[in-house]
């Protein structure tokens, strides 16, 4: 088949209710043009795809019905060519591989992204999440671009973050522990009850001291909340784990005379690769979602 694009776009035109001298007038064309142009499309096609008659705007024929709309995705499909090609003539990014924490708080990352999509429409998205330390060993492998994760101390060299924004932390417990009628509890109180904190030990989050002697460890901000749902000690959270709507109802916010600094919230990526306008755009535009809900 020999056809071009110009006799499919001039077959979607004339097909979307313009005769040919309508179309040959908008086309800066002679209607003998647009005719023998697409009587020529029909011909490799080979099937009719209007049928004529005299003094009668051109009407489909089943056929032209039946591949009007392979027509036009043929046309949509050059536009994203063309936009692809536009986007990486000016340097943007193909694909943009994010992991993060699987505790970041999740509507400014879902926020975010369906921003992204709306300004980068025709860039490809990887997201993964995981647990502590997941986030930067993708990052040192090459298997991810961006990072999201909470500030620690020990962040590799090959590295470079950027801070982002803050988490708040608070103390909390599972409806039915004996800590939840008491509204207040001091550090003494505490560490009369199994506290429950990050692993490993040299997680250096915030939240990470050692209150009580009696103590279980979990990879996971969301596993702990399961862990205190059913009563098998305090935490510390981030605030947006203890709102998530699973857990509303079945844990308890306790004041206390200590609470942990905030996490901080930093974009992480490799310090000898570049950022793309994408990826800088979806670091201001995170970290914005996250200032909101602060």
């Amino acid at each position: 088949m020999q056809w071009n694009l110009e006799q499919m776009r001039l077959f979607v035109s004339v097909a979307e209710g313009q005769s040919f001298s309508a179309v040959g007038r908008q086309m800066q064309r002679a209607q003998s043009a647009v005719s023998s142009a697409i009587a020529q499309l029909e011909d490799d096609l080979g099937v009719l795809l209007f049928a004529r008659s005299s003094g009668r705007q051109p009407r489909l024929t089943d056929a032209g019905a039946a591949l009007l709309e392979e027509a036009r995705e043929v046309l949509r499909q050059c536009q994203r060519l063309d936009g692809r090609a536009l986007g990486l003539a000016r340097g943007e990014e193909v694909r943009l591989r994010l992991a993060q924490d699987e505790a970041m708080p999740y509507q400014p990352v879902l926020d975010s992204l369906e921003a992204l999509a709306q300004q980068f429409p025709l860039l490809e998205v990887q997201l993964a999440s995981g647990a502590q330390g997941d986030v930067a060993r993708k990052l040192l492998e090459h298997r991810a671009d961006l990072g999201l994760l909470f500030h620690h101390e020990h962040m590799p060299d090959a590295l470079e973050r950027q801070r982002l924004g803050t988490i708040e932390m608070v103390t909390v417990c599972g409806a039915g522990h004996a800590l939840a009628g008491m509204g207040h509890a001091d550090r003494r109180e505490l560490a009369r009850h199994r506290q429950l904190l990050m692993a490993p030990q040299d997680s250096h989050y915030p939240g990470g001291e050692q209150i009580s002697p009696s103590i279980w460890r979990a990879d996971s901000f969301y596993a702990m909340a399961e862990l205190l749902m059913r009563n098998l000690g305090w935490a510390w959270l981030p605030r947006h784990v203890v709102q998530y709507p699973t857990y509303q109802g079945q844990l308890v916010e306790l004041s206390s005379d200590w609470t942990p600094p905030p996490l901080v919230v930093e974009l992480v990526c490799r310090r000898d690769e570049a950022h793309g306008p994408a990826a800088l755009w979806l670091a201001e535009c995170f970290a914005k979602h996250l200032q909101a809900i602060g």
